[in-house]
């Protein structure tokens, strides 16, 4: 499948279809698609992040909650939360005025992310909710930050979930889009594709004996919107002063936009 194939695939709309990895399925499909890869890795999840990213995914959830705003006495969303990494770091910084909802749509996910985060004492200021990015059951103006890190691009309808972050955010909110994305440098993107293609599903085979469930989260990469295109959506939704900044060369991006 060519990138650009793969690219107007990413963002069709009025179709019943959609993409698991390289596949055309049914959307009504997806979901539970995508529940079965992730119960499949919950349970070594932590460490396939450290191997794949060489430790580096930490770095960029750092940068993410250093670009949050995040204060004591905010809400905050962590989205597609899984195991927890940023809930744990917004809960040590909105202390006991504020509030976390880690949220997740997998519950295998919010099992493992529960038990780690009470194994790292951190309680009372964080809620556990199994929720679905495109219909998230809040009220709206909510949450003061949302974050969706490594989520956006399992979710099936993207325009609808983006809206329905929107809504539960606050005026004055931002929401930050921590994704992987398109490489800007022609050499690096050839040497991921290699890493991502051939690499990645062995070592998947290896540490958590699951080739499939990272050849799916390779692929899916690949299909995500790339940075602008991404950008546009989150601007078509209402999000103002939308930018993005590209981490490790456009591996991954950084998107940033807010409600007023």
């Amino acid at each position: 499948m060519s990138e650009s194939s793969q690219q107007n695939t990413s963002i069709e709309s009025g179709s019943n279809t959609t993409h698991f990895g390289f596949r055309q399925i049914n959307k009504d499909q997806k979901v539970a698609m995508v529940k079965d890869v992730f119960q499949s890795v919950a349970a070594k999840y932590d460490i396939m992040n450290d191997l794949m990213s060489l430790g580096i995914h930490r770095l960029w959830k750092r940068y993410t909650i250093d670009c949050s705003g995040v204060r004591a006495g905010h809400k905050v969303l962590d989205l597609a939360g899984g195991t927890g990494d940023l809930t744990a770091k917004f809960s040590r910084i909105v202390g006991s005025t504020g509030q976390v909802v880690l949220a997740d749509i997998n519950e295998a996910m919010l099992k493992v992310g529960r038990v780690k985060l009470r194994d790292q004492g951190i309680v009372g200021n964080v809620e556990y909710v199994q929720a679905d990015a495109e219909e998230l059951p809040f009220p709206d103006n909510t949450f003061d930050i949302i974050t969706i890190a490594f989520g956006l691009r399992n979710v099936t309808d993207k325009d609808k979930a983006l809206a329905s972050m929107y809504r539960v955010l606050k005026p004055g909110g931002r929401l930050l889009v921590l994704e992987f994305s398109k490489p800007t440098n022609e050499l690096l993107s050839k040497t991921y594709d290699l890493y991502s293609f051939h690499l990645l599903p062995k070592i998947g085979q290896l540490v958590a004996n699951d080739s499939d469930s990272y050849q799916y989260l390779a692929e899916s990469i690949r299909m995500h919107p790339e940075q602008d295109v991404l950008k546009n959506m989150m601007e078509a939704v209402g999000f103002e002063q939308t930018t993005y900044q590209n981490l490790t060369g456009g591996i991954v991006a950084l998107h940033r936009g807010f409600k007023f």
